[in-house]
């Protein structure tokens, strides 16, 4: 019988044993309190607690956590009431003092978020707080980083979620906006317009250019052309008295030259006209043809 007791009263053991032997995960951290005071804090590892005597009093997540909270009616400086809501990132830095600092750690960030954004901003205008976002956001974690280091918790950010104003004054707004971007709508028509005049503008200038160079360079190749056909019909007639010149013609072709030279005379065409007085002298007439041909070819 007393075989009985003492295997049972090992069995006993051996089970309370197993069950008060803790594994503390990553990033877990447990408050340990022996006969009702702190004894120790587990950290991650393998661990064993008195029975009876140890109790674990918290378990703390050391991650980096968010809480949302609710939207706080909060006035500006210029007497408007608006709704925000803000979102908080904290850590937990030391298990002791946040399982120890204060009751209620998430109320009492709530709180002292509620009255620290009240207080900044009191002291911004409504157009301040809508275009303050990162100022608000920077002196808020500044301020509840601060209050918050004696209860072992960091404040890593804090973010302003929506900021709701008035209907009245969002109605405001939108109208305001409406009317900004059709005033930016009409100045980019209205330099598109210009842009396309002015492209026009230089288009009929440079076509203008362009077709008074080939009426110039046309000028130029229809005068040359005429040149070069005086010049041509010049040189004809002139290497036609050379060959006559060189050939010694007989009274006979001079005789029907001076004729034909007479039926210019009578078209008007000759500038100069002399009819000898001797004219039914060869020698007389030779020399009235000889002289009209060289006044041609002048």
């Amino acid at each position: 019988m007393v075989g009985y007791i003492v295997i049972a009263l090992i069995i006993i053991l051996v089970i309370v044993f197993i069950l008060n032997i803790r594994v503390i995960p990553q990033t877990h951290a447990y408050i340990i309190e022996r006969l009702g005071g702190y004894h120790t804090t587990w950290e991650v590892g393998i661990h064993f607690k008195l029975p009876f005597l140890d109790r674990i009093a918290k378990k703390v997540n050391l991650k980096e956590q968010v809480v949302d909270f609710k939207p706080q009616a909060v006035i500006t400086e210029d007497n408007v009431t608006m709704q925000i809501d803000t979102v908080v990132f904290y850590q937990i830095t030391d298990p002791k003092m946040y399982a120890y600092g204060v009751e209620n750690p998430m109320m009492a960030i709530e709180n002292l978020t509620a009255t620290t954004l009240r207080n900044i901003i009191g002291d911004l205008e409504l157009d301040e707080t809508l275009t303050s976002r990162d100022t608000i956001n920077t002196q808020m974690r500044s301020v509840l980083d601060e209050a918050t280091d004696p209860w072992g918790i960091k404040i890593n950010r804090v973010e302003l979620k929506n900021i709701i104003p008035p209907t009245e004054i969002q109605n405001a707004m939108e109208r305001q906006m409406k009317a900004e971007r059709e005033r930016r709508e009409s100045i980019l028509r209205a330099e598109g317009e210009k842009k396309s005049a002015i492209l026009v503008a230089e288009g009929e200038k440079e076509s203008a250019i362009l077709r008074a160079e080939a009426k110039k360079q046309a000028a130029i190749r229809e005068s040359e052309g005429k040149a070069e056909a005086i010049v041509k019909v010049q040189t004809a007639v002139a290497e036609g008295i050379r060959r006559i010149n060189e050939a010694s013609p007989s009274q006979g072709y001079l005789a029907i030259k001076s004729l034909e030279a007479f039926e210019k005379a009578a078209d008007g065409k000759a500038t100069k006209l002399i009819i000898p007085s001797n004219i039914q002298g060869l020698a007389g007439l030779a020399a009235s043809v000889k002289d009209i041909l060289t006044d041609v070819e002048k």
